[in-house]
């Protein structure tokens, strides 16, 4: 990869247990969790009685980095330095085409080593992880630690903290502090050990330490996953009663008999077909941003045995289940996993069926993180929701979903709920009123004309959705809806250069109408060639260096939403122009955080949010390009 990635993923299995490098250099600072706080692991190779660190902050002497590489599944470090060459790669396998190893909270570390000296070497490596990988601050509570030996191959030490009250908070800025870690090791003269602190100030840690051809792995059972309105639910790899000790063994035999050739076949896939559809550059922006989109979730089982798969707005308010979140997260999860965007829809109908919801529009969200209660966004203040934004958010994944799958069973099942929201959407989502969209930071707007848009493929959707049922005469109803609002669109938004505005009442404005691009995947041909054509022409002329803003309100733009804008230009070169300042951002960013998708496109520093789901969006040229979402 040619990308310098603003900080490079080690763990990453769900909101809690995540672990990152922000450096270009894994020894230059501390490993952190995804936001930022420290959740320390040394890594220390010791070749014939000296240590060095690979991984790290500690004061021993660094191993000299020679390359840094990132796939979809795994990020690969090459040392060298006392006469050896060491490669030391992270895996989290989360191969989507199979759920309960997806689920699995099971990380993976190799290293290997060899002589450039033309010596022998006594090598061993060993991994140091510190109690705050448990804990919401180191020192918050007093942790216990035990080793458990699994198996006569497998060893592992638990780490957790003495007070158990799993689920206890939610909120944006928090890690978890009840369940336990395991560190496990596999191979020839493998061992692990306990670090009690032994005064106030130090941490307790676990030690694994392993020989040639040893594999580590990092685990986390987190007891119970979700609160899920009032009811503990567990995470879905818990589903056929496994326990963690058993998942733990299944991953150590798994790696060297299948897993990681089959995380490298899909990293390859997964990239080729990215090149062809978008370029090199658009391939390294995916490889980043895959274990990032799924990791900003937790997939668990509702207490009817289904799958729901919960995102959390990292660094945005911590909200669970977030419709206008789960909209640009699901081209990703629509090439590689539908069921897993029907697990993002389940808690929003749920909720919105229920007597707690009371508006006749969709939910923002189902909760805060990880407590899914109910909306918290706003509350009931009808002024605070996005009712024009989630309905139009609901109908478009409803039809995508069932495009993905040629089946509309799961939205027809929740038909009377999505009449209501297209019902709302003819009435109101033409000339939307003061409201809110999914971009809420740039505060409210009237007469939106992208939220417009929204409302006219929410429509369009719908009827697709009909459509697939055999109701023909509901899909031409709905169709001619969306046609009528298309018109009137596209008559009021011009600013009659070729380009549309930002409202239908500001002239001479101009924003990224991303909220089209499903008129091209869908082929439903609303909007004229001509209009889709000149208006993203019209683009080029606002791109800073980093980007084109969101609007002509800020230079702040949204990644997913420049990619979806970028979706709909006519050529690859187009494209491919059109994104280039999206991957030099990244690679040159002074904010050394997961991928952010809200930043500045002059100076290329985040303006807020890091970690996020939305990031599955980038995917939607790939989506786009497979034809997966052609409905003729």
């Amino acid at each position: 990869m040619k990308l310098r990635a603003p900080a490079y993923p080690l763990i990453t299995v769900d909101p809690f247990f995540s672990v990152w490098s922000p450096s270009d250099r894994l020894t230059d600072s501390v490993t952190v969790h995804w936001t930022g706080h420290p959740n320390t692991i040394d890594g220390i190779v010791t070749v014939d009685g000296t240590e060095y660190k690979f991984m790290g902050g500690s004061d021993r002497p660094a191993m000299r980095q020679i390359s840094v590489d990132v796939n979809a599944l795994s990020t690969k470090y090459m040392f060298e330095g006392a006469g050896i060459a060491l490669t030391v790669t992270f895996t989290t396998p989360l191969l989507p085409y199979d759920m309960q190893l997806l689920s699995r909270p099971v990380s993976y570390m190799k290293p290997l080593w060899k002589p450039i000296d033309g010596g022998e070497h006594d090598v061993c490596v060993r991994v140091d992880v510190s109690e705050e990988i448990c804990l919401n601050e180191r020192g918050q509570y007093k942790v216990s630690t035990e080793i458990l030996p699994l198996s006569d191959k497998v060893t592992a030490a638990r780490m957790g903290s003495e007070v158990q009250k799993p689920l206890n908070r939610s909120g944006d800025d928090v890690r978890i502090d009840w369940g336990y870690f395991y560190l496990a090791v596999m191979g020839d003269e493998s061992a692990v050990t306990l670090h009690d602190a032994e005064k106030e100030g130090d941490m307790t840690y676990v030690s694994a330490t392993g020989g040639s051809g040893s594999l580590f792995m990092f685990a986390y059972d987190d007891i119970d996953s979700l609160i899920y309105f009032g009811q503990p639910i567990k995470a879905y790899w818990k589903k056929g009663g496994a326990a963690i000790e058993e998942e733990i063994l299944r991953a150590a035999a798994a790696y060297e008999d299948y897993l990681f050739e089959a995380c490298e076949t899909f990293s390859r896939k997964l990239f080729c077909d990215a090149v062809e559809a978008g370029g090199e550059k658009y391939a390294e922006m995916l490889e980043l941003a895959y274990r990032q989109v799924i990791a900003g979730h937790k997939i668990a089982t509702d207490t009817d045995g289904e799958t729901v798969f919960i995102s959390k707005e990292c660094f945005s308010n911590g909200c669970a289940a977030t419709v206008d979140v789960s909209y640009p997260s699901i081209p990703m999860f629509l090439l590689y996993a539908p069921e897993l965007v029907r697990g993002m829809m389940r808690p929003i109908f749920k909720y919105a069926a229920s007597d707690a919801w009371s508006f006749d529009f969709a939910p923002h969200d189902a909760g805060q993180y990880p407590l899914v209660n109910g909306q918290v966004y706003a509350g009931n203040d009808i002024n605070g929701q996005m009712p024009v934004e989630e309905c139009g958010n609901m109908l478009i994944m409803a039809a995508a979903v069932s495009i993905a799958d040629r089946d509309a069973g799961f939205a027809l099942a929740h038909r009377e709920t999505l009449e209501r929201w297209v019902r709302y959407l003819i009435e109101f989502g033409e000339d939307p009123a003061n409201q809110l969209c999914t971009d809420d930071f740039a505060g409210h707007l009237a007469h939106n004309c992208n939220l417009s848009l929204k409302a006219v493929m929410g429509i369009a959707g719908y009827a697709q959705i009909l459509r697939m049922a055999g109701d023909g005469v509901g899909c031409d109803k709905y169709m001619t809806a969306a046609r009528d609002i298309a018109a009137h669109w596209v008559k009021t938004a011009a600013n009659g250069d070729g380009s549309y505005r930002l409202a239908f009442d500001r002239p001479g404005t101009f924003s990224m109408k991303y909220n089209m691009v499903w008129d091209k995947l869908f082929g439903t041909q609303i909007f004229p060639s001509e209009v889709v054509r000149s208006e993203t022409a019209s683009n080029f002329a606002h791109v800073n260096p980093y980007g084109m803003p969101l609007d002509n309100r800020a230079t702040y733009t949204k990644s997913d939403w420049l990619m979806w804008t970028a979706t709909m230009l006519p050529s690859r070169e187009d494209f491919e122009s059109f994104i280039t300042p999206l991957w030099m951002a990244y690679n040159y960013s002074p904010s050394r955080v997961p991928l952010t998708d809200w930043y500045d496109t002059v100076t290329s520093v985040m303006v807020g949010f890091r970690h996020r789901t939305v990031q599955g969006g980038l995917f939607i040229k790939l989506l786009d390009a497979s034809g997966k979402m052609r409905i003729n």
